[in-house]
């Protein structure tokens, strides 16, 4: 096993567990819920403020940072080979696919693992860093300018996607409580959705910001070669810079009542650039503060979830789902009341971590995930768990 870079297992940590402040909604709210507040009518002034808070600080922005993570991932992969890379984006594809209609139609893994064999070509054959670097913007911004598309294009009648009515929530409730075909079924439907909409849009942006983070890993950023001062003097740029283009965004998609055209599209756009940027900034703080980070046990802990990000990844499902479809709790919580709730899983991620790195060198799925890729690439695997 390569020697592991601290300061990406940090980061991945943080992606991880941020990811969560959004999903969190997905598990115990209706789907429509995750970019419309207002998917029930009038939302409570505290429900609108989560919307708002979340929006600018988090939503996109963990899943951005966890995308370049995994590009830089798939560079530094690069030296294992073709079988390798293949047959592991192959299994993390498959992995992805029993989540998303086995467990909960939120999965990225599937989307993480089918771009990833589209595109990890463009790393390994990209002539320049610059020139993998400025492939990745322009897919990036592809996919925004097809997001404003879609919003042209599209029929002003939101639907049941964005706006459903009471007997489409009411029916959402039962298949997430009820679970069995009846889940599967309906999982499968929204499976199909996602995968559309990653081949159509969402794929472009997820596969330039794959290229973004082999370009920065290959430049060395990603390895922390850069100077402290270098990063903090990024990240202080970046981030006033993606806030004042997305806070306006945000401010005016409240406005229009999140107006499905409006909010789910044109005002996406920007909220979709910043993301990149305050993603990018996020990483320059981690590596910017590095030096004094390192010293603290809390940076030590977090860094141990990101050696097991897959497995932390499919732990937070497993928990929310059992909290919130098995034992009833689905809608029981407004969007506050969500996050509020988010501490406690990140305890149980991190007691996991503790208890589980005490005695084994990896994470569970990431020792199967190594193993089934070492089989299936033809080689043999000696790796300890």
């Amino acid at each position: 096993m390569r020697p592991r870079i601290a300061t990406l297992d940090f980061a991945r940590g943080i992606a991880i567990l941020g990811i969560l402040l959004l999903n969190i909604s997905s598990f115990g709210l209706p789907k429509a819920a995750y970019l419309n507040p207002a998917y029930a009518g009038e939302p409570s002034a505290s429900n609108a403020w989560t919307w708002a808070i979340l929006d600018v600080v988090a939503q996109g922005k963990f899943l951005m940072m966890f995308a370049m993570l995994f590009g830089g991932g798939l560079y530094l992969l690069l030296p294992r080979g073709k079988a390798w890379i293949q047959s592991r984006l192959s299994l993390l594809l498959l992995c992805g696919l029993i989540h998303a209609i086995f467990f909960w139609d939120g999965d990225i893994l599937l989307s993480y693992g089918l771009i990833g064999l589209v595109f990890w070509r463009l790393i390994r054959d990209a002539k320049s860093n610059a020139s993998l670097f400025r492939t990745g913007v322009v897919l990036y911004l592809a996919g925004v300018g097809i997001l404003v598309l879609l919003g042209l294009i599209s029929s002003p009648d939101p639907g049941g996607y964005w706006l459903p009515g009471y007997a489409e929530l009411q029916y959402e409730q039962f298949w997430r409580l009820k679970g069995g075909i009846e889940a599967i079924n309906n999982r499968l439907d929204l499976l199909s959705s996602s995968l559309i909409s990653v081949a159509v849009q969402y794929g472009w942006e997820l596969g330039g910001a794959m290229l973004m983070g082999a370009s920065l890993m290959r430049s060395g950023w990603l390895k922390g070669q850069f100077s402290p001062a270098y990063y903090l003097q990024l990240a202080a740029i970046l981030l006033p810079f993606s806030l004042a283009i997305q806070i306006p965004a945000v401010v005016f998609a409240w406005h229009t009542g999140w107006s499905y055209r409006w909010s789910g599209f044109y005002l996406q756009a920007p909220r979709e650039i910043g993301a990149l940027m305050q993603a990018v900034g996020y990483l320059a703080l981690c590596y910017g503060f590095w030096p004094q980070l390192v010293k603290q046990r809390w940076v030590y802990r977090i860094s141990q979830v990101g050696r097991m990000a897959l497995t932390h990844y499919l732990l937070q499902t497993l928990i929310c789902t059992f909290f919130f479809n098995t034992l009833g709790f689905y809608e029981h919580f407004n969007r506050l009341q969500l996050v509020a709730l988010v501490p406690a899983v990140w305890a149980i991620n991190l007691a996991v971590t503790r208890v589980w790195l005490r005695y084994f060198r990896q994470g569970p799925m990431e020792w199967l995930w190594r193993k089934l890729t070492a089989q299936a690439a033809g080689e043999s695997h000696h790796g300890t768990h």
